[in-house]
């Protein structure tokens, strides 16, 4: 029978390592990899972003867009490394080698308010992102909405619309979207008797200037106004009052924005374009909505060019993203380093949310990484008193540790304050004295309670009158 079941398990391994040749491609250098990340996503519990999923108000909003592999990639038998198993988290495989040259991978998780995957639709991500926006223009707010990420990763894409070769559908990107709510949002009888007109702008910043995209790239000065306000000066606000308007104002202005070539894209933009759609009540601003596509964020490695205007352009581009989020990432194994760059620097601005309700998983459903988060009702557990009696015992222990981390820390810095050449002896002698004085106060306390613990031991009380004994300490 021991014999039978041997068997049996030596022709299911061997089928499994069957099964494993076929789906290994060994003409890939990385097929280790690749099977690596099939196994570990085949572990994953699955539950993707939906049109069904509520949208959440977000004071800042920070999501994640990842798009698929391009041909480029293909061609080059480049792999996805990027693996969204759910509505707000975002995983990266990150191939690494050992000394002994075995590989492996690092799996990187970070967590954010949205992330879409390659499946997902501009009007899906403009859904969850821009569009509860729209409605705070209108009641006189600033709204801004960037796109940033690296070189190719598909941030125009996601502003101005859809690629087909070089020619670009605009009606289909978050500029034409935005501006389409407006125009309903205007039609709506609250907001319709308060006669609001519709003006867009669209300008580039190239290399710290300004240009004006709907003036023939007419060169802006930003200039500071009386009241602290950044104005930027003999910019050319157009009057749109319908669809066909704004189409005409995006087409006009993304023929005339700056782009080079990178090893990354081939048309990529060298720019920061903002079109901003702006309401106006009888001349004055009521409010802006400012959506910007970012130039992509890169190392100087990535430009295919190695002119001086083109390294000059891309240290600008960097220089000026420090100072200004739908990022955006690619797949593939090569873009790694940059996805992950793109990410962190994403992350430093979800920290800034500090509503501890937002970015949380829906209640009704859990996941292996929900439980991350579900915070668990001691009331409700048989061992709840224990719990709390075990806490409070740790804080105090805690507190008891670190009270000497306090002492040593002063005791180096007196020690320190020693080996100088010429020092100050009151400013010595006052911290040490302080120092010893506490270590006498301790030991006393010490003593005391190492006296009442034998004394307990014995099963006497040396307090109690009438009892004459010898203390276990003399």
């Amino acid at each position: 029978k021991l014999q039978k079941r041997r068997e049996r398990r030596r022709v299911q391994q061997q089928e499994m390592r069957e099964k494993k040749a076929q789906e290994v491609d060994a003409t890939n250098p990385n097929y280790e990899i690749m099977y690596m990340i099939r196994e570990f996503r085949a572990s994953l519990d699955y539950r993707p972003l939906t049109e069904a999923d509520l949208v959440k108000e977000h004071r800042i909003c920070v999501c994640v867009r990842k798009r698929p592999l391009n041909k480029k990639e293909a061609t080059v038998k480049d792999f996805d490394v990027i693996t969204i198993p759910n509505k707000d988290i975002v995983m990266v495989h990150e191939p690494k080698q050992k000394v002994d040259l075995t590989r492996y991978l690092e799996n990187q998780t970070f967590r954010f308010d949205y992330t879409f995957d390659d499946s997902t639709t501009n009007e899906m991500v403009y859904s969850f992102t821009a569009r509860p926006l729209v409605e705070t223009i209108f009641e006189k707010g600033m709204a801004t909405c960037f796109a940033y990420g690296q070189t190719g990763s598909g941030k125009t894409h996601t502003m101005g619309g859809d690629f087909s070769g070089k020619s670009q559908d605009c009606s289909k990107g978050i500029y034409a979207l935005a501006a389409q709510d407006v125009f309903l949002m205007q039609k709506k009888p609250y907001y319709k008797k308060l006669d609001l007109q519709v003006y867009a702008t669209f300008f580039e910043i190239y290399s710290g200037k300004v240009y004006d995209l709907l003036n023939q790239k007419t060169k802006l000065r930003v200039l500071e106004d009386g009241k602290q306000q950044v104005q930027v000066v003999g910019l050319q606000e157009c009057e749109v009052k319908c669809m066909e308007d704004v189409l005409k104002l995006i087409e006009m202005g993304n023929s005339c924005r700056t782009s080079g070539q990178t090893s990354a894209n081939a048309h990529s933009s060298r720019s920061h374009a903002v079109f901003q759609i702006i309401l106006r009540r009888n001349g004055k601003i009521h409010g802006k909505f400012s959506l910007i596509d970012l130039a992509g964020n890169e190392r100087g490695v990535d430009t295919l060019s190695a002119d001086r205007q083109t390294r000059l352009e891309g240290a600008e581009i960097n220089k000026s993203l420090l100072a200004l989020k739908i990022a955006t990432i690619s797949p593939g194994m090569a873009s790694c380093e940059n996805t992950l760059n793109t990410l962190r620097y994403a992350n430093r601005v979800k920290e800034l949310t500090v509503d501890p309700t937002e970015g949380k998983p829906n209640a009704n459903t859990v996941s292996q990484f929900d439980v991350l988060d579900t915070p668990w009702d001691v009331r409700s557990s048989a061992h709840g008193d224990d719990l709390k009696l075990f806490s409070e015992q740790t804080v105090s222990d805690l507190v008891c540790f670190q009270e000497p981390v306090k002492w040593i820390e002063g005791e180096k810095t007196l020690l320190e304050m020693t080996e100088e050449v010429d020092y100050d002896l009151d400013s010595y002698d006052m911290p040490h004295e302080e120092i010893l004085d506490q270590n006498f106060d301790i030991t006393t306390e010490l003593r005391g309670k190492l006296k009442d613990k034998l004394w307990a031991g014995i099963g006497v009380n040396p307090y109690r009158s009438g009892e004459k004994v010898q203390s276990p300490c003399s």
